[in-house]
């Protein structure tokens, strides 16, 4: 299994996302609101205004999912993250990376294989 993290700059995005994650077998993820270092010390730290015109064309809230992942269904969500989100090496679209997990507690059974895995 893997912890599935995907910081999304369009939360328009979001609600296709997460349809598609089902469709795949993701059936769990926990989204929060989110907002990028060059977006907050732009505006909150006069010394790097000029960070202003590095974020331009980011939007001010992101959205980040967190998502426990089997390793099967892994490749299918990436893909669907570049799909709905375009290209995600291209600036101010987002960024997706996966860490492995050892331990799962508190996943649905046909995520985690039982309450304690």
């Amino acid at each position: 299994m893997h912890l599935l993290i995907a910081v999304v700059n369009d939360p328009d995005n979001i609600d296709e996302i997460l349809s598609g994650f089902l469709e795949i077998g993701v059936t769990g993820a926990t989204i929060i609101n989110s907002e990028g270092m060059g977006r907050v010390l732009s505006h909150d730290i006069p010394i790097f205004a000029g960070l202003q015109t590095l974020i331009s064309r980011s939007r001010p809230q992101n959205r980040t999912i967190f998502s426990v992942v089997e390793e099967e269904k892994l490749e299918p969500a990436l893909a669907l993250l570049q799909e709905v989100s375009g290209d995600l090496d291209a600036p101010a679209t987002g960024i997706a990376f996966t860490l492995p997990v050892d331990r799962v507690v508190g996943l649905a059974p046909e995520l985690g294989g039982g309450a304690d895995q």
